[in-house]
């Protein structure tokens, strides 16, 4: 399973490839700083997972959720951030965000859904 990682913070792109790297199956196809490098790459690479911050330089994972989800082979979107408030989380789940987890609190949850889609696509 291809996975990209769209997020400003390089210490937290660093931290979620180290993470996703040990899970089998998985697969780091790329990470971008900024919205427009995000949508860029997202498009180029077709990943099969986005991993997405809300802000981010250039624009926003709002942005890039919206730019991607108008694509007929749309990734599944994982928003992860800091804004875990639920004006925010309704917006992304409104466009298209299929989930949606705090940066503080719900780290592990990556690791979780990850594996779940790996072990579902292996049983389609």
């Amino acid at each position: 399973m291809k996975v990209f990682i769209a997020d400003d913070s390089a210490l937290l792109r660093e931290r979620l490839t180290e993470m996703l790297s040990e899970i089998e199956g998985i697969e780091i196809v790329g990470q971008a700083p900024d919205s427009p490098s995000a949508v860029r790459s997202i498009y180029k690479l077709k990943p099969d997972v986005v991993i997405l911050d809300i802000w981010m330089p250039g624009g926003s994972g709002f942005n890039v959720l919206q730019n991607i989800k108008k694509n007929k082979i749309a990734p599944v979107v994982i928003m992860f951030t800091n804004y875990p408030y639920s004006q925010y989380r309704k917006k992304c789940m409104d466009e298209g965000a299929d989930f949606f987890f705090d940066k503080s609190s719900e780290f592990e949850k990556i690791n979780e859904v990850l594996k779940q889609l790996i072990k579902d696509s292996h049983a389609a």
